[in-house]
């Protein structure tokens, strides 16, 4: 089982939002327009396929075909944890994240349906088998729809048998105000029983949040996603102290140690490790690990259900997996047999590896040329 290729392709995309007309550019903000697709193949041709987000997205198919492939070519794709302590020392030895944790990611996720693949055995089973289904929440509050779109969205999803929604603050020009009026809307429009989540992206300055929480507390919500610049895990765990709102973060971390922050500094309730982003399963099994011994559980954040599912399902506090309409789209396209929610459960498929079976045609028809 010795790996003998990696191949890397950019892909672009667009979406359709519900109760919006047309098409939208990307498949989340503005910025998230592109993606990397991987695809790494053993001396036994099994191939395992892997993906990551869109930050420097070019620099990271560099990283994958120019600079890991030397390092990990010939080595046994089921020595996990040598292929990443070989890489940490050869390519990341002062624990940098951003590119090389991304790569890193898309290798490892594709080593992991490889090995399923061959064990006949999904990821999640190889993970730990926890729970067979995970909830979703639905992440559908984009800063698109107007307040009247955006209850009538919640209730279009609560139909449709979710029990758990999230929108997106920090974004609109009426600052936290209108953030909590547009949460509010939502609360209403679905009443006490639906989970409600609210995610800043990083956006917020302390004070900013702090106002918010204060104004919106009376809503009962779920969690407050990343709300403060760089997850300063200091300030988060100020913020913590100073609202009864349960804090997550952790989605964009490149690392065991930087998601090691969040929990040393009491800055949040749930931990959120993503697999396309802090260096795979390998890392985000570490991740989960960490939490259990805080009594800490994980929850999907950044997106990438169809990945982050096997990690949810897998470890013993895995909770919500986040069904992101974009990144949903993106799957959906580029898998034949993408699973999908019923009633808000979304079922750990019965096939090997990710159990995903790749359409070559919707892969090339979504494959972006690189810049010369």
């Amino acid at each position: 089982m010795k790996i003998k290729d990696i191949r890397a392709s950019l892909h672009g995309f667009s979406i359709e939002i519900p109760l919006l007309e047309g098409r939208v550019q990307g498949y989340g903000r503005a910025e998230q327009t592109h993606f990397v697709f991987c695809e790494v193949e053993t001396d036994e041709g099994v191939v395992g396929y892997g993906l990551t987000g869109h930050f420097l997205a070019q620099s990271v198919i560099v990283a994958l075909e120019k600079h890991i492939l030397p390092v990990v070519r010939d080595m046994d794709a089921r020595d996990i944890e040598l292929i990443h302590k070989t890489i940490w020392a050869r390519l990341n030895p002062r624990a940098m994240t951003g590119t090389i944790s991304m790569a890193l990611s898309c290798l490892d996720i594709a080593l992991w349906d490889i090995m399923g693949k061959q064990q006949g055995r999904s990821i999640a089973a190889m993970l730990g088998n926890a729970r067979k289904e995970v909830p979703c929440y639905i992440t559908f509050g984009f800063p698109q729809y107007d307040r009247e779109q955006l209850a009538a969205a919640a209730r279009l999803h609560v139909g449709n048998g979710f029990r758990a929604l999230k929108s997106v603050v920090a974004v609109d020009k009426g600052g936290w105000r209108e953030d909590a009026k547009r949460t509010r809307v939502i609360r209403e429009a679905v009443g006490a029983d639906i989970d409600l989540m609210i995610d800043a992206n990083y956006l917020f300055t302390p004070v900013e949040a702090k106002m918010l929480c204060r104004e919106i507390e009376d809503l009962n919500l779920t969690w407050f996603e990343e709300p403060l610049q760089q997850n300063d895990a200091r300030a988060l765990a100020d913020l913590r102290v100073a609202t009864r709102i349960p804090l997550a973060a952790g989605q964009m971390e490149g690392h065991r140690w930087r998601l090691r922050e969040l929990v040393h500094h009491h800055a949040v309730d749930i931990l959120q490790p993503n697999v396309t982003y802090c260096g795979g399963y390998t890392e985000a099994r570490k991740a989960a690990h960490l939490a259990q011994t805080y009594n800490l559980p994980i929850a999907n954040g950044g997106g990438w259900p169809i990945f982050n599912m096997h990690l949810m399902a897998g470890m013993m506090n895995g909770w919500f997996v986040e069904w992101h309409l974009g990144m949903v789209a993106v799957g959906e396209t580029l898998f034949t047999d993408a699973p999908k929610p019923v009633d808000g459960m979304l079922t750990i498929p019965d096939r090997p590896g990710l159990g995903l079976t790749l359409n070559r045609d919707a892969w090339r028809d979504t494959r972006v040329a690189l810049a010369a």
